[in-house]
């Protein structure tokens, strides 16, 4: 298994850099089911970050890009279900990916809850605001 790092894998979707996506594309085509790619969440929470703000990618855009991801058989993304159920979340609201993914890995962790100080995040990720 290899490792990915974050700007691999928006180099790929990007494709603005054309010797950094054109080694990054070559890096991710060579991996096999056998010999996957290795995603983790710190990993998609900055693809999201960087698709969204640095290259002002849409939701349903980035939603895509990860369930790409998600999807890939020649790809292995740490703790995919939980990711899964962050992505629907992140899908059918308007919390931030990094709220979700945080709330639904405490859930999954058996947390009675996830507590906050960001109202957005009480309102549309389902954590608990601290008042």
């Amino acid at each position: 298994m290899i490792g990915l790092d974050t700007n691999v894998l928006v180099r790929y979707f990007a494709q603005d850099d054309a010797v950094q996506a054109r080694k990054a594309t070559a890096m991710i085509e060579s991996l096999t089911a056998d010999r996957p790619g290795y995603v983790t969440q710190v990993a998609l929470v900055e693809v999201v970050w960087v698709l969204g703000r640095a290259y002002g990618a849409e939701r349903a855009e980035i939603a895509q890009v990860i369930e790409t991801l998600l999807r890939t058989k020649e790809l292995v993304v740490e703790s995919a279900e939980t990711v899964w159920k962050a992505l629907r979340l992140y899908a059918g609201s308007s919390a931030d990916f990094a709220d979700c993914l945080i709330e639904r890995t405490c859930h999954e962790a058996q947390c009675e809850y996830t507590a906050t100080f960001d109202t957005k995040a009480a309102k549309t990720a389902g954590m608990r605001l601290i008042k």
